[in-house]
């Protein structure tokens, strides 16, 4: 991986590899604000924005700290001394930044196991992915995070309010880090609950939710992001039903009426952005 450099720790695994990919790639998203993500087989299972790195972790951690357990961690920002003494009770496969602070380093060698690397923080501009298949392999342009709202939609009778939009642009941040089928719930720039991978979305939703309870968030109040549009009215009946008050998604279903007839009748608010974030 070109522009890495290993601080510490031993040799980087395959899957290590993956999943820093997948991590600084999360984090990259935001740039005026410290982020981190917690990976976890190339998906997160947390993600948050805070006013430093060590409450950008907390934060991130908060989201499901047992899923925590033997993750990859990364950053945005440089990691100094706090942020590293905030993780010393985590075990963590890796941390990766785009630097580290010398008495960071100094704490992280107590962990002998734990790998330290630093990576430039890159959005990836005009890369190429590559998937293999039986016999060859598929290319295509590396997905890109579109950050405008160029295109977003109020849809339903209901508009968001400040704070909503504020969890909403942070949603959809972060929704995209997440294979698909992709549910995130976030309140304050921090994601609360994660449904990953499922086959149904309604399915991604009972997951993310069940996630949060878990954990003891609180979901009412709370707002959702999908990366793709909901096929059916099914996955919002159940975020409102367990206190999801306003919705993030492209749009785009042959049953968009009905999806946002639902959201209308549980008095939510929904943005439509026109573009999906569908992650392999």
């Amino acid at each position: 991986m070109r522009d890495l450099t290993q601080r510490q720790g031993k040799e980087l695994s395959f899957n290590n590899l993956l999943d820093i990919d997948a991590a600084m790639s999360a984090v990259a998203c935001w740039s005026s604000r410290p982020a981190c993500a917690i990976i976890k087989h190339t998906t997160p299972c947390g993600v948050a924005v805070a006013g430093s790195a060590v409450e950008a972790f907390r934060r991130a951690r908060a989201t499901d700290p047992i899923s925590a357990f033997g993750s990859v961690v990364a950053f945005n920002t440089v990691v100094d001394r706090a942020t590293a003494a905030a993780m010393a009770d985590l075990f963590v496969e890796v941390v990766v930044a785009p630097s580290f602070h010398a008495e960071a380093l100094s704490i992280f060698q107590a962990k002998k196991q734990l790998r330290v690397v630093e990576l430039p923080v890159s959005k990836g501009a005009g890369a190429l992915d590559y998937k293999r298949v039986r016999g060859g392999f598929l290319v295509q342009d590396q997905f890109q995070f579109d950050a405008s709202e160029q295109g977003w939609t109020v849809v339903t009778k209901r508009q968001p309010t400040e704070r909503e939009w504020n969890d909403l642009r942070f949603a959809w941040a972060a929704v995209a880090a997440v294979k698909s089928n992709a549910i995130l719930l976030a309140r304050d720039e921090a994601a609360i609950g994660i449904g990953a991978g499922q086959m149904s979305r309604v399915d991604s939703v009972f997951l993310a939710v069940h996630k949060s309870r878990q954990q003891n968030h609180v979901v009412a109040g709370s707002v959702l992001a999908s990366d793709a549009f909901f096929p059916f009215a099914d996955g919002v009946e159940q975020a409102t039903a367990a206190g999801v008050t306003s919705i993030i998604q492209p749009g785009g279903s042959v049953r968009d009426a009905e999806v946002i007839e639902a959201a209308d009748k549980a008095g939510a608010s929904m943005v439509m952005t026109g573009k999906r974030q569908f992650r392999h």
